[in-house]
């Protein structure tokens, strides 16, 4: 089993889900995140001044999958979260830390 963990700008969220709902994946985690990659940070004017906010708003996607479908899934996401821009985000693939999930 695999898990992907995926980060995504918040207003493509809502693609990569319904991508994720159609391959018929079942377990799947959806937290608010904050981070950046190589866009670093942004500029934000506020009362006629500029500052730097450091870390940029996302969403991080975890879903759990067969090893079989791994790379199949990623893919689909992958191209339901494109924009072409930098920062669209990363899929993160690899091995689901317990071999069998406990349910409460």
């Amino acid at each position: 089993m695999k898990q992907l963990t995926i980060v995504v700008k918040p207003f493509r969220a809502e693609a990569v889900l319904q991508a994720i709902a159609e391959l018929g994946v079942d377990a799947v985690a959806v937290r608010e995140a904050k981070g950046y990659g190589r866009q670093k940070s942004y500029l934000e004017r506020y009362a006629g001044s500029e500052y730097s906010l450091a870390f940029l708003p996302k969403v991080e996607i975890t879903v759990w999958v067969g090893d079989a479908r791994a790379i199949e899934v990623a893919k689909r996401i992958a191209k339901s979260a494109r924009t072409g821009r930098i920062g669209d985000g990363k899929i993160f693939v690899v091995d689901a830390p317990l071999p069998e999930a406990l349910e409460f």
